[in-house]
């Protein structure tokens, strides 16, 4: 996404599309499993990474704008996945996007969002915001607050068909339904949340400490990239911290354990597409 601000220096759009080209077929830094064992990659917090413009500060689980790393150019279909903190009165102007679905899941305070679509909306915790931008399309994200910071997570993920029509959906859902439970906030279909042009699943859970669970993923060749929102939770015998993530492929289900109260944020994905 192009970072602009009042008083900030905008970021080269051309840097933004030079990572976006560089685009491996599948994830680098593996485990040493064979291919018909389970197969994994992890991803510490400390590792994203990180750039602080004042009135926003992020954190880049992939490579992005300024930041690039070869090991970490997507998993899956999974693009992009940022951590934003975005200070009162700030935020995005008007830029465009085009074949990307775009997911932006609030955690904390208001975010205001406007698009060439003639769309129009506030989103905050217990909303999910959807567009495909398709063809093409313009807009903007600023904090509703001019005083209060708003913190999200924005997710790209590549779309299973280009040149779509450009659409944009906002569903809530019951944040307390994910107690030692997932609410599924994303589906190819949209019959559970909103609907993006993926075979892909978004699911939130939180979870007691010792609680263990395990999330079934939907069919041959898809993988789920995991992330500890907070707290701490046990997956594949990798003890993972606050935004530790890890991915994981070659596996009809994934065990979680809960090692603290934790909250998850898991991302289902095809490899290939």
């Amino acid at each position: 996404m192009l970072m602009m601000s009042p008083g900030f220096t905008l970021l080269s759009q051309a840097a933004m599309m030079a990572v976006l080209l560089l685009i491996p077929e599948t994830p680098n830094s593996m485990n040493s499993a064979t291919d018909s064992e389970v197969q994994f990659v992890l991803h510490r917090a400390s590792e994203r990474g990180h750039a602080n413009h004042g009135w926003l500060d992020t954190h880049h689980s992939f490579s992005f704008a300024g930041w690039h790393d070869p090991k970490k150019m997507h998993f899956g279909a999974l693009r992009v996945l940022n951590d934003d903190d975005v200070a009162g009165g700030g935020g995005f102007g008007t830029h465009p996007h085009d074949n990307m679905e775009i997911v932006t899941i609030p955690t904390s305070g208001a975010l205001e969002h406007k698009d060439s679509m003639g769309n129009s909306s506030v989103i905050q915790t217990g909303d999910v915001q959807a567009m495909t931008a398709g063809t093409g399309i313009r807009h903007s994200e600023f904090n509703h607050s001019a005083s209060e910071a708003v913190r999200f997570f924005q997710v790209w993920i590549y779309p299973n068909e280009r040149e779509l029509t450009p659409r944009y959906d906002q569903q809530k859902y019951d944040v307390g339904a994910a107690d030692n439970g997932f609410t599924t906030l994303v589906t190819p279909d949209g019959s559970t949340g909103v609907r993006i042009h993926q075979n892909a699943w978004f699911q939130l859970g939180n979870f007691s400490a010792g609680y263990r669970t395990s999330y079934g993923l939907h069919g041959k060749g898809q993988g789920v990239y995991a992330m500890v929102v907070e707290g701490e939770a046990e997956i594949l015998g990798q003890t993972l911290g606050r935004r530790d993530a890890i991915g994981v492929w070659e596996a009809e289900s994934v065990d979680i354990f809960a090692s603290q109260d934790c909250e998850l944020l898991l991302i289902e994905v095809p490899m290939r597409w």
